[in-house]
């Protein structure tokens, strides 16, 4: 079957991104472009970043992970399931979590969709979340880091910190539970941590937090919730 040229465009973007994401795991933090989405966390710390729930059953065994280690994450929502859990999209921001817009239904590749669905996606999340939690988020993160140039115009239009990732374990994958944690347990000083409590069987993600976060923190690592653009660094 012939692809159409957005969506190879789309598919050659995601794989350079691999490499930028390498890149900036291993470098030193430093203040970054604006025309990029943030790749790291501020100095010292990390920040786990939670994609595609709300899930009913796992957003909250996650959520008790992170209540009993103590530590805030960021949750990207999908607008589609906000609307389905509207009360446990409230209990993620009433437990003191940063909340941020994972499109609607996380069509991919996000960045081969012209503009008009781009903001659809986008913008019919933000009002979801908002209904659900009483305020937009300011925080997004492409599905599949389906980035582009119109892809972070879109997201700027609607006031929002396009925000990607260093560390990702694939948890999406189901690829264990020892896997997940080595390669988590690899997290530096700045890492954004990748995981996800929506869309599959999130036991073994749960499972290798409750081992990987008292492990960074014995490390001298703090948690951090992703900031928004204003305070953000790249």
């Amino acid at each position: 079957m012939t692809r159409p040229l957005p969506y190879l465009w789309a598919r050659s973007l995601e794989a350079l991104l691999l490499g930028v994401r390498a890149h900036r795991r291993r470098r030193p933090f430093t203040p970054g472009r604006r025309a990029w989405p943030l790749f790291n966390a501020e100095t010292g710390a990390v920040a786990l970043t939670v994609d595609d729930g709300p899930d009913p059953r796992w957003t909250p065994a996650l959520l008790d992970v992170l209540a009993r280690h103590e530590v805030p994450a960021t949750f990207f929502l999908i607008g589609a399931r906000t609307a389905e859990q509207p009360r446990l999209a409230r209990r993620i921001a009433e437990a003191g979590h940063a909340i941020g817009n994972h499109s609607m239904h996380h069509p991919q590749p996000f960045a081969a969709l012209d503009a008009a669905r781009q903001r659809a996606e986008i913008g019919e999340t933000q009002e979801r979340i908002a209904d659900a939690v009483g305020q937009p988020p300011r925080l997004f993160r492409a599905p599949g880091g389906g980035w582009s140039r119109t892809v972070l115009g879109v997201a700027a239009e609607h006031g929002l910190t396009a925000v990607d990732w260093t560390v990702n374990p694939s948890d999406w994958k189901e690829p264990g539970v020892p896997h997940i944690t080595r390669v988590l347990s690899r997290s530096g000083p700045g890492h954004i941590l990748l995981c996800h409590d929506g869309g599959g069987d999130r036991s073994q993600t749960i499972a290798a937090l409750d081992r990987v976060i008292p492990l960074l923190k014995e490390r001298g690592l703090r948690f951090v919730p992703v900031p928004a653009r204003d305070a953000a660094v790249a």
